[in-house]
């Protein structure tokens, strides 16, 4: 079960045109696991759920009935955190040989992405988070290419040439003062 103390964004949809291809771009790229699908009876989509965790039944879930003629997502993005920047670029491969496109990179200061069209045009990001603050948004390049160490050099030197810099921990006290009491 989830612990919360107050609400939490937890899970997102998205319709789709194609389920079985983003079912298997959301399985094979990310490794997700289907939980459970099925034709809701209310909602009369087939519908496709799907986890990272034990802890949640479902996390994305995938509904039939997007139009074949949408023009575009009204999907902002889905974002994905990995344990490391190796994550990043295996995800980046993966992802590619896919079917994604529009592939870019960006140096958050206090996230290191990737973003992507899926195979429908949803934006995705895969990120990790670094131990840095700086006010949002904020995009530098970022080059994979480089090694961890040397990315995370420059991540921390174009932080700490930002004004708004602060180490993470002190951001978060900040948030915690700043958070509605339960």
């Amino acid at each position: 079960m989830l612990s919360v103390t107050r609400p939490t964004p937890s899970h997102f949809g998205i319709f789709v045109t194609d389920t079985e291809r983003m079912v298997d771009f959301y399985t094979q790229v990310f490794g997700l696991t289907v939980t459970d699908r099925g034709r809701g009876r209310t909602f009369k989509s087939e519908l496709v759920f799907m986890s990272a965790s034990p802890d949640q039944h479902h996390q994305l879930v995938l509904a039939s009935g997007r139009p074949e003629d949408a023009s575009f997502s009204t999907v902002m993005q889905i974002s994905f955190a990995v344990p490391s920047i190796q994550h990043i670029r295996d995800i980046q491969v993966l992802a590619l040989a896919r079917g994604a496109t529009n592939l870019r990179g960006l140096n958050h200061g206090n996230a290191l992405s990737i973003y992507f069209s899926d195979p429908e045009g949803n934006t995705v990001e895969v990120y990790i988070d670094t131990p840095y603050y700086v006010a949002q948004p904020h995009g530098d390049a970022l080059d994979l290419s480089k090694s961890d160490e040397e990315l995370m050099r420059e991540t921390e030197a174009i932080c700490r040439a930002d004004p708004t810099f602060m180490p993470l921990e002190e951001w978060r006290a900040k948030f915690q003062r700043a958070a509605p009491s339960a």
